[in-house]
């Protein structure tokens, strides 16, 4: 079978790589989106977000698009040491390629998917770039899980199924990311007892927002507008200041 010839994307054609990109002080972005599944994606169905999940969003609407992150996807669960050895080849060039051009190599491998790279010792590996990610996988936030080069943000959902996991970011400091329905507007909104930032224009600002909220604001995918406005995944803050009056 032929896999992808490529795997990381270091032209920042996702909007959100690319606004980090300008945000970050001379940095360069290396990105990496599998089409998510309940493999790449282990706790997706206790956090109810599968269906309304950002891969049909943006470029993701585009079937040539889906396609190509379906190809890695598959490359990753049928060859995962050739996918890994792959991805070690390309990060090796990005390193040099930062280095050339005097900026600093950060990487996002999880635009899409939940894989605990630490566990491939890939940031290990490659302790000259700066990878971050979100995740809902909580045990891995425990200090000493990721090494001092990989942080994670956690990824927020009401499911009853998924409380366990929200406890257990909420022991932490670290920054826990929820997808609200419309941007809440009022600063003095809270949420989990925790104040907000606007977390719509970079992530590597959203890294510094240690026990604070990373709103973020609903990007359409193509989910049916019943499923959006049932789930637990993204929150409406109109509710909640409702409930709060």
């Amino acid at each position: 079978m032929q896999y992808p010839k490529k795997l990381l994307d270091t032209g920042a054609s996702n909007t959100k790589i690319r606004k980090t990109q300008k945000q970050g002080d001379a940095v360069r972005m290396a990105s990496l989106s599998l089409l998510p599944d309940s493999i790449l994606c282990p706790h997706s169905s206790a956090a109810g977000c599968f269906d309304v999940c950002l891969k049909s969003s943006g470029r993701g609407r585009f079937d040539n698009v889906s396609r190509a992150r379906q190809a890695k996807a598959d490359y990753y669960h049928e060859a995962p040491e050739l996918f890994l050895d792959q991805l070690r080849k390309e990060l090796t060039l990005f390193v040099k390629v930062c280095a050339r051009d005097n900026l600093k190599a950060v990487a996002r491998l999880n635009v899409l998917s939940d894989i605990a790279y630490e566990r491939h010792e890939i940031p290990q590996e490659f302790p000259n770039i700066f990878f971050y990610d979100y995740t809902k996988t909580a045990h891995r936030l425990a200090p000493g899980r990721t090494p001092d080069n990989y942080e994670l943000m956690f990824s927020y959902s009401a499911k009853k199924e998924y409380a366990h996991s929200v406890k257990k970011a909420l022991l932490t400091d670290v920054p826990i990311a929820v997808v609200f329905k419309t941007m809440p507007t009022d600063p003095n909104f809270r949420f989990l007892g925790r104040p907000f930032v606007n977390g719509d224009a970079s992530d590597l600002l959203n890294l510094t927002a240690k026990n604070k909220i990373v709103a973020l604001k609903y990007k359409r995918s193509m989910a049916e507008d019943d499923v959006v406005d049932n789930s637990d995944f993204i929150i409406d803050p109109t509710k909640i200041l409702a409930r709060a009056a």
